[in-house]
């Protein structure tokens, strides 16, 4: 399977850039065949990126992109939204191109990925490989780690939703909810190492792992369907902050554990 590997950044998330770009030349070095493309809105960041790549000797593309937007929406999900579209579009435009491989500029991963992810979509149309996020601490439907096959990637487009509100609902939970909708098969799961870094200089780390029954439960995409459809229609992030209030619940009935497992420093 051609990929080519869809990144949206812009320049004041680019805080763990150096070692993303490390990494993909590691990615690069197992799958000559791969090709990063870097989406950004931010056109004085278009020459300094491709710049970047072509001293790590990276094959890819930078593609700037335009964010449009209500005018009283702030959340920068609309960049990254826009950001994945772009990729999208660049890669539907690519008929030699078999597979879209979307993976974060705030993490890093397994070297071996694309083979990793090109093993667990067999049979489907989606993978999602899960990570460590401050929103909903084990996640299991982000599109940090996505692959899709060029007929899922052909029925979706990328967008959120911010409501007036303060609301907003995330473009990989409304992409989930599409590919679902358009009867497309997902697979979800903990398949590689993703080490996911945050601004302040953490880096939480997942390894592979089973998932648990409460996690296979709250990312069923059935349920998770019922729960965006339902967010969106009532203008309230019914999905994210479900899923927190059954983490706190079961987190109750448990003995605390250290406040620093699964972190380590920059």
């Amino acid at each position: 399977m051609k990929v080519i590997i869809g990144t949206p950044v812009h320049r004041p998330g680019a805080y763990a850039l150096e070692a993303f770009l490390s990494n993909q030349r590691e990615i690069q070095q197992r799958r000559p065949d791969c090709e990063l493309v870097f989406c950004t809105d931010d056109t004085g960041f278009v020459a300094e990126l491709e710049n970047m790549m072509r001293q790590r000797g990276l094959r890819g593309v930078v593609i700037p992109h335009k964010v449009e937007k209500p005018g009283y929406a702030k959340s920068r999900l609309w960049s990254i939204a826009s950001g994945r579209e772009a990729a999208r579009r660049y890669f539907i435009s690519r008929p030699d191109a078999e597979g879209l491989l979307f993976l974060d500029a705030d993490m890093t991963f397994d070297p071996d990925v694309v083979d990793i992810m090109e093993r667990e979509i067999a049979g489907c149309d989606a993978v999602f490989s899960g990570y460590w996020h401050r929103l909903v601490h084990l996640g299991l439907a982000g599109a940090g780690c996505l692959l899709l096959r060029r007929k899922a990637a052909e029925k979706i487009k990328f967008r959120c939703y911010e409501f007036k509100n303060g609301e907003f609902i995330n473009e990989d939970y409304l992409a989930e909810m599409d590919l679902f909708r358009r009867g497309c098969r997902i697979k979800k799961g903990f398949f590689l190492t993703i080490d996911h870094y945050a601004s302040w200089g953490e880096i939480k780390r997942i390894t592979p792992r089973r998932v648990g029954l409460l996690k296979k439960l709250t990312s069923s995409s059935l349920v998770r369907y019922c729960l965006i459809r339902l967010s969106v229609a009532v203008h309230y992030n019914l999905t994210t902050k479900g899923v927190n209030v059954l983490r706190q619940l079961r987190y109750m009935s448990r003995k605390p554990r250290g406040a620093g497992e699964g972190s380590r420093a920059v």
